[in-house]
């Protein structure tokens, strides 16, 4: 509980702030902990679908071979993506040749070839969102039909949020008052909410939970936003942020 009691000491010193109780502290941890499972239920979800989409669009152009999407050409090559497209093709290669999996295993051992639609599943959320930052933009774009009106820029900056965000959750550390130096695009539900500007940016909703709330309100099924929306805690986040 270390990275919660500080939040109820009086700043500048290593003094509790008057008529704290240690169980005020249990209570803050368990509820954070409870939020982080929560939260990672659902990134989780996104993570699963951002996979299949990604990996179903990429082989209906290029087909199975891994040799495929082990070829720069078939990826958005540009000179500020050549960097960040080697190291992703290196990742790519590498999961090819691991034996930590036995269905990776199997695929080299009984077809020498590892379609994309395997691998994926070895690969992290950073790797897809990656993968998904460095697509063609006719991949992206197939991929942003499945969320409605978000487009393949608002998925790349809500992909690089919530990627930050799992690791939290997986991890174990404090969630409710985390930040991302990235952030996500200004949407239109940032104005539909009243949240308050300074200037032209919004305080709320953009590297925070709330930011993540907002992405799973575009990346969710509505069901599942709606199940979502309906625990205990989402009031919680809002009196936070707001």
């Amino acid at each position: 509980m270390g990275g919660y009691k500080h939040l109820f000491r009086i700043p500048l010193t290593k003094n509790y702030k008057p008529g704290t109780t240690f169980e005020e502290i249990v209570a803050l941890y368990e509820f954070d902990a409870d939020l982080r499972e929560l939260v990672f239920r659902y990134i989780l979800q996104i993570e699963k679908h951002i996979r299949t989409c990604i990996s179903y669009y990429f082989t209906e152009i290029y087909g199975e071979s891994q040799s495929e999407y082990l070829n720069s050409a078939n990826y958005n090559n540009v000179k500020k993506n050549q960097k960040s497209l080697a190291k992703l093709i290196s990742t790519l290669h590498y999961a090819t040749g691991t034996s930590d999996y036995a269905y990776i295993n199997y695929y080299r051992s009984k077809y020498g070839n590892i379609p994309l639609w395997v691998l994926v599943n070895a690969l992290t959320f950073g790797n897809i969102s990656k993968m998904f930052q460095l697509s063609q933009q006719t991949i992206q774009s197939k991929v942003c039909r499945n969320f409605g009106t978000v487009n393949p820029h608002q998925m790349e900056q809500m992909l690089s949020v919530l990627t930050k965000f799992r690791n939290v959750c997986a991890h174990g550390e404090r969630l409710f008052t985390y930040k991302t130096v990235d952030t996500i695009t200004n949407m239109s539900l940032h104005s539909k909410l009243g949240i308050p500007v300074n200037g032209s940016q919004y305080l709320y909703g953009k590297n925070d939970l709330f930011a993540v709330v907002i992405s799973f309100r575009y990346l969710l099924p509505k069901n599942d936003f709606v199940t979502f929306n309906a625990k205990r805690y989402l009031q919680c986040i809002t009196s936070y942020s707001v």
